[in-house]
């Protein structure tokens, strides 16, 4: 099972939206992850901690970034924006293997930019 978390134990249910960027060699690249009004933002979850990271888990293990903001709206957050950097051809095709069993447990698809 493939899940993101901002707390660790705490799965975020919300499913963002991803960005991908790719270096013209095809070596290095970001993905960059935006939740609309995420779960970890909830008065019920301040209680679990704090948000320390963009945690994706899955049985291979874990990928990290500690690039995560929160982005306000009249004073109060709306979404969440963590950006997770590729950094070799290994990192990729990690990354892909997650992000296919992220989108298998969660019914999402690819969509090709223009």
């Amino acid at each position: 099972m493939a899940v993101i978390q901002f707390i660790p134990g705490l799965n975020e249910t919300v499913i963002p939206e991803v960005k991908l960027t790719r270096s013209r060699d095809g070596n290095t690249g970001t993905a960059t992850f935006r939740f609309t009004n995420p779960n970890v933002l909830d008065i019920s979850t301040s209680k679990e901690g704090d948000i320390t990271g963009m945690y994706l888990d899955d049985e291979e293990g874990q990928l990290i970034t500690r690039d995560v903001n929160a982005k306000f709206v009249n004073g109060r957050p709306q979404a969440i924006e963590a950006v997770y950097v590729i950094r070799s051809p290994e990192d990729w095709d990690r990354f892909m293997r997650f992000m296919e069993r992220y989108a298998n447990a969660n019914g999402l698809t690819f969509t090709k930019a223009a």
